[in-house]
């Protein structure tokens, strides 16, 4: 059975944004199916809802892991941070799925590297196993939130396509910035610079949103 293992330097880094992340995780994420039921319904496609949920299950299920670790090493588990805070109040306020969607893409693509420097910036084998369960989890979400996003953009007059090429591009700077400044800690203590986040971030960008509505213009300018 594995343990936890750490070094006082380790959680130091790590500690505030496992605490954050944990907390963001467990969203009963209401908001978010009352977007994708009405979306269903303008679309007809009552499955949608039920894929939704299950993807919501999941994300819950990372909050609990990452729950658990933190109860086995004596640390609480918080109930405000300010990034999830302000994200908890913007999503009261979102009732479209097309922003839902894009939304949820930028941060399950920042979480691909937010998981993989965690998993780098320790030698617990207990955390390094979580977050490689994790990782797993985000590969298929992101490929389940591209598809309805390229569904929803591609539906679009031409026009509307035209301006919303613009917007997701500024909407996945704004927001992958906000992410860095929140967690800039542990990135770096997982080997990551300023820089090469924002080169990792290019490159999802480029497979996923710029795939989508043919953007030929680099992320970053």
């Amino acid at each position: 059975m594995w343990h936890p293992a750490f070094t006082a330097d380790e959680l130091a880094a790590i500690l505030p944004s496992i605490q954050a992340w944990q907390l963001a995780e467990t969203s009963e994420g209401e908001q978010l199916i009352q977007a994708a039921t009405r979306h269903a319904w303008q679309i007809r496609d009552p499955e949608y809802v039920d894929a939704v949920k299950l993807f919501i299950k999941e994300e819950q299920k990372h909050g609990e892991n990452l729950g658990m670790y933190l109860d086995a090493i004596g640390v609480k588990r918080i109930k405000k941070s300010w990034d999830d805070s302000m994200f908890r109040e913007v999503r009261h306020l979102n009732t479209s799925m097309e922003i839902w969607t894009l939304a949820v893409l930028v941060v399950e693509s920042t979480a691909q590297i937010f998981y993989q420097a965690l998993k780098d910036a320790t030698e617990c084998t207990l955390l390094k196993q979580i977050c490689t369960d994790i990782l797993i989890d985000e590969a298929y979400h992101i490929t389940f939130q591209t598809e309805r996003l390229g569904i929803i953009f591609h539906n679009k007059s031409e026009f509307s396509k035209w301006w919303r090429t613009t917007a997701y591009k500024y909407f996945f700077i704004a927001t992958s910035t906000l992410v860095w400044v929140a967690h800039s800690k542990l990135f770096k203590a997982g080997g990551n610079t300023f820089a090469i986040y924002r080169k990792k971030m290019g490159l999802k960008y480029t497979k996923t949103l710029k795939t989508i509505t043919g953007q030929t213009e680099p992320l970053w300018v």
